[in-house]
């Protein structure tokens, strides 16, 4: 309807113009839509990557080889041999932990010991 007003009031030099504008507002549209659509399927990917994180944590719970329970049994013969080889057998001498070693097998130990208190207080605060 405006394209007819118009062009009867302005002839071809308004016609170029006003067509001019609906292809650059469609433009606009064809970017947005891209843009949409690029969020969207990121959005997508990270929710498929997501799940696979989780399924792959479902199907190791239960295992003897779960990275933490293997920190665990390496921090748990390391304190078996300090404290029944070393202390009470006395049948040898184990060099203290230092550095990067003493801060991951107290952290170890640390997650053992705090996990369900930490767990607890997550719930409480969940509610």
């Amino acid at each position: 309807m405006w394209m007819t007003i118009i062009s009867f009031l302005g002839g071809p030099v308004v016609r170029a113009l006003i067509e001019a504008y609906g292809a650059k507002l469609k433009a606009e549209n064809v970017d947005s839509k891209i843009a949409a659509d690029l969020a969207a399927s990121e959005i997508a990917a990270q929710t498929a990557e997501t799940k696979a994180v989780m399924q792959y944590r479902i199907a190791e719970i239960g295992h003897w080889y779960e990275p933490d329970k293997l920190m665990g049994y390496c921090v748990a013969l390391y304190f078996a041999k300090l404290l029944v080889w070393d202390k009470v057998l006395g049948f040898g001498s184990t060099d203290a932990l230092a550095g990067f070693a003493a801060i991951t097998a107290n952290l170890v130990v640390s997650f053992y010991f705090a996990k369900r208190g930490f767990e607890n207080v997550a719930r409480i605060i969940k509610r």
